[in-house]
């Protein structure tokens, strides 16, 4: 234990020369050297040379300096290890794997041993992003006696991890197999404690409070570019059993940021030292005169306010209008229809009287015109 941690002092001491003191050619040339031991360390692949008289230090991304590193959040698979349940990326499309399905199961059934007394079984094929489909297999075994029961997922696992297996399983267009199995209470507290190598151990408490269900996700570290793809691809695989690990949809936007972040201050140490070049300040022209435009009153910027607070006030009314409810008590209700009733009664009545006395008006307007043609024939 002692060796170990002397090991990894001296691991350490030696990173910090190669970043900040190298030795190698004892004049200006050493701080370049530091400059691109640094871009290495923070890439997470090279070598750094800080002395003329000792090996050079090699940079993972395991190193405690390797910037492309981020915490995201894979669900915990609650099948039990006896459901013998392992999932498979293939390389294929889903209605490829479909129409092959009985081959890829017999020539499986021959990589697992093509033992008679085991057969494969297709537990269901669904389609990944990137034209990949995922199959999700189990393992029975039968007994002379007849009585049958599934390889746990942890053994049918670990022979597909196998080397020799594992090449056969790629030509078949295997890319990965992810073993479907609940972690036990003892293992998911030893996974907690233990912050990952190269995985600063605040960062890791951070990700274990930011758990947004620690019920269902665990904190899982993603260093470098291939592991975030297999990640996602993981991430794929898993999220039909769990779907509250939609939530860590967000991390690539994170990861991205994290990304320009480093190349912003990697440029910034770049320039460190330089004076401001023509291009740099026609560029901060540019933005200058950009910021004025967007934010003139008259502009782009007002107009959005603008319109933003009519859609608040859109919103507001619409709200109000929304909550406005009228209720008229049973009684009342019957007191208007009866009122109306006899609205509707006098409105008839008068109705009829105003024919009956139109009739009567029709009747007096003959004999008037009757009375006076009678006259007019007499003067006649």
């Amino acid at each position: 234990m002692f060796n170990q941690q002397a090991s990894q002092s001296s691991q350490l001491f030696n990173t910090a020369s190669a970043l900040s003191a190298p030795s190698v050619l004892n004049d200006e040339r050493d701080s370049i050297l530091a400059r691109w031991n640094q871009l290495q360390a923070f890439w997470g692949v090279g070598k750094g040379y800080y002395s003329s008289s000792t090996p050079p230090v090699e940079f993972s991304q395991e190193n405690p300096f390797c910037r492309f590193k981020a915490v995201g959040y894979s669900c915990v698979p609650d099948v039990k290890d006896e459901d013998g349940l392992v999932a498979l990326a293939l390389n294929k499309k889903e209605a490829d794997v479909r129409s092959q399905q009985q081959q890829l199961v017999e020539s499986m059934h021959k990589v697992l041993g093509g033992n008679p007394t085991l057969s494969v079984n297709v537990e269901g094929v669904r389609a990944l992003p990137d034209d990949q489909a995922e199959m999700i297999i189990y393992l029975v075994e039968r007994s002379p006696n007849g009585t049958s029961k599934r390889v746990p997922a942890s053994t049918l696992y670990s022979y597909m991890e196998q080397m020799n297996v594992k090449s056969v399983l790629q030509q078949l267009g295997v890319i990965m197999a992810v073993s479907r199995t609940a972690l036990t209470p003892a293992q998911l507290k030893q996974l907690l404690q233990n912050p990952p190598a190269g995985v600063d151990p605040i960062i890791w408490e951070q990700a274990k409070v930011d758990n947004p269900d620690p019920e269902k996700l665990i904190p899982v570290p993603m260093v470098g570019f291939k592991e975030l793809h297999s990640h996602s691809l993981i991430h794929t695989l898993a999220s039909a059993a769990c779907p509250s690990v939609q939530h860590t949809h967000s991390l690539f936007p994170s990861v991205l940021s994290c990304v320009f972040q480093v190349l912003i201050k990697q440029e910034v140490q770049r320039k460190s030292g330089y004076a401001i070049q023509l291009d740099e300040e026609h560029l901060r022209v540019q933005l200058e005169t950009i910021q004025s435009d967007l934010n003139a009153p008259t502009q782009f910027k007002g107009r959005l306010n603008e319109l933003m607070s009519q859609i608040r006030m859109q919103n507001h009314f619409g709200a109000v209008r929304s909550e406005e409810r009228y209720r008229v008590d049973a009684d009342l209700l019957r007191e208007i229809k009866q009122h109306l009733k006899h609205q509707q009664e006098g409105l008839s009545h008068l109705i009829s009287v105003i024919k009956d006395d139109l009739d009567d008006i029709k009747t007096i307007e003959d004999g008037l015109h009757d009375s006076v043609h009678g006259r007019s024939s007499k003067l006649s």
